[in-house]
C-alpha cells in the first residue's frame, strides 16, 4: 500500500471522501505517514469508534497535534473509570447550568468588543476571538492579570490554528501552550495556598479535584486549558456563521425577527456545512471486527467527521446549506459529528458541545439582531487544504453600528 501523505495535503477535508468514493463503502484503508490507517464514515462507524471502549486515543494522534491539543494526562488521554471520573467534572462545569454564564458573559463581552472596534475595520475571527477568551477567563476564575495575559501571547488562538500545522508554526505554537501552561499551573498553585476563585469556577473546581488523587500542577493546568482553548475554538464556527449570514442575506433577515429555534436550526447547520477538524484517530483497544472487517489490536483508526457530516446517505443533498433542514428533526448523536460521536458521560464525546451551540446562537443573535454592519471587498474563499479552515481574510467587517 503506497503511502499517502502527500495526497493528503492536496486533497485536505474530502481526502477522505474520495475514498470512500472508490471503495464503494464506509471503510477505506490508507497509509499516511508510513503508518497503515484505515478511515471509517457513516453513523454506525461513530458508534462502532465512539461506544464500548473498543478504541484508546493514546498515541493514535501525531505529536504535532497531540501536544497542542490534549497533552499527557489530560482528559483525552484517559480510558475506563479514569476517563469517566475525570469526565464528570467537565460535565458538572459545562453543562450543569452554570455555563449560562459564559454565555451571558460571552455576550457582554462580543457586544463591548465590537463597540470598541466600531471607528475602523476589525477581522471577525479576531473579534470573536477575544470576547471567548474574556468571557471564559471571567467564568473559570482566572485572576484579571492571567487573563491580560493569555490574551497578550495569542497562545490559545495559535494552538488552535497550529493544530494542522507541521514545522514552525507548529513549533511555535507548542512553545506558546508550555508558557501557558506555566502559567496556568502557578495560578492553580496560588489558588491552592490560599483560595481566591469563586466557588464552583473552573479554577476552584480543577485545584480542588481529589478523586481518585489530586491533581498535579501539571495536569490541573492542562485541564485548564481543555476548559479555555474548546471555547475559544467557538471563534472558528462563529466566523462561518457570519459567512454564512453575509452569503446567504435572506437568513440574516430571517434570523432578525425570527426564534431562537431557527437560530438554532442555523447554527446546527452551520457546525455541519463548514468544516472543522477533519477527522479523530484511535488505536484498538483489542481486535475488534466491524463490518466485515478485523482490526487487530493496536491497529489505527480514524473516524472521518467531515466525511460523516457531508454523507449522502445521511443528508439530503449534503453541499447544500440549507438549516431548514433541522426542522423537527430529532439529531441522533451519531449523525452530526462535528465535535465527535458517542455519550457524553461515558465516551470521548466533547463535553463543550451543548456550550458550544449556546455561544453560537448568542453570537448569531448579535449579528443579526444587535450588531450591523458592512463586508467590504476581501478574499472568503475558504481552503478545504487547511486544518481547521477559515475564511482566508478572516471576514473583515466595517462600519459597525448597534442597536440597545
Amino acid at each position: 500500500m503506497r503511502d499517502e501523505t502527500l495526497a493528503f495535503a492536496r486533497e485536505g477535508y474530502l481526502f477522505g471522501t474520495r475514498r470512500f468514493q472508490r471503495a464503494g463503502a464506509d471503510v477505506a484503508v490508507t497509509r499516511l505517514a508510513g503508518v497503515p490507517l484505515t478511515l471509517l464514515r457513516g453513523a454506525d462507524a461513530a458508534r462502532f469508534f465512539y461506544e464500548g471502549g473498543r478504541f484508546h486515543r493514546s498515541g493514535a494522534m501525531p505529536a504535532s497535534v497531540q501536544h497542542l491539543l490534549q497533552d499527557e494526562g489530560s482528559v483525552q488521554s484517559l480510558e475506563g473509570q479514569a476517563h469517566r471520573t475525570r469526565k464528570a467534572v467537565f460535565l458538572d462545569l459545562l453543562t450543569g447550568g452554570a455555563e449560562s454564564g459564559l454565555v451571558e458573559r460571552f455576550g457582554r463581552e462580543l457586544w463591548m468588543a465590537a463597540r470598541a472596534s466600531a471607528g475602523g475595520e476589525v477581522r471577525l475571527i479576531d473579534l470573536f476571538s477575544v470576547a471567548l477568551l474574556r468571557a471564559v477567563c471571567a467564568w473559570s476564575g482566572l485572576p484579571d492579570a492571567v487573563a491580560a495575559d493569555l490574551e497578550r501571547s495569542h497562545a490559545l488562538q495559535r494552538m488552535i490554528a497550529g493544530a494542522g500545522t507541521i514545522g514552525p508554526l507548529n513549533w511555535e505554537a507548542r512553545l506558546r501552550r508550555r508558557r501557558a501552561e506555566r502559567l496556568l499551573a502557578d495560578t492553580v498553585a496560588r489558588q491552592r495556598h490560599a483560595p481566591f476563585a469563586p466557588d464552583g469556577s473552573a479554577l476552584a473546581v480543577l485545584a480542588a479535584h481529589t478523586e481518585p488523587d489530586p491533581l498535579s500542577l501539571e495536569v490541573a493546568a492542562v485541564e485548564l486549558l481543555n476548559i479555555l482553548r474548546p471555547v475559544v475554538a467557538v471563534a472558528w464556527f462563529l466566523t462561518f456563521a457570519a459567512l454564512a449570514l453575509h452569503r446567504r442575506p435572506a437568513w440574516q433577515d430571517r434570523l432578525a425577527n425570527g426564534t431562537d429555534e431557527e437560530v438554532r436550526w442555523f447554527s446546527n447547520e452551520v457546525r455541519r456545512f463548514y468544516p472543522f477538524f477533519p477527522f479523530v484517530a484511535g488505536r484498538a483497544s483489542r481486535e475488534l471486527e466491524w463490518g466485515g472487517r478485523t482490526f487487530p489490536e493496536g491497529s489505527r483508526v480514524a473516524l472521518d467527521l467531515y466525511a460523516t457530516d457531508h454523507h449522502p446517505a445521511l443528508w439530503d443533498e449534503p453541499g447544500r446549506f440549507d438549516p431548514e433542514r433541522f426542522d423537527g428533526l430529532v439529531v441522533e448523536p451519531n449523525t452530526l459529528i462535528p465535535q465527535g460521536g458517542g455519550r457524553y458521560a461515558e465516551d470521548h464525546r466533547c463535553p463543550g458541545e451543548p456550550v458550544t451551540l449556546e455561544l453560537m446562537d448568542e453570537g448569531v443573535r448579535r449579528l443579526t439582531r444587535r450588531i450591523a454592519y458592512t463586508v467590504p471587498e476581501q478574499d472568503l474563499r475558504v481552503s478545504l487544504r487547511r486544518f481547521p479552515a477559515l475564511p482566508r481574510s478572516g471576514l473583515i467587517v466595517g462600519r459597525l453600528s448597534f442597536r440597545d
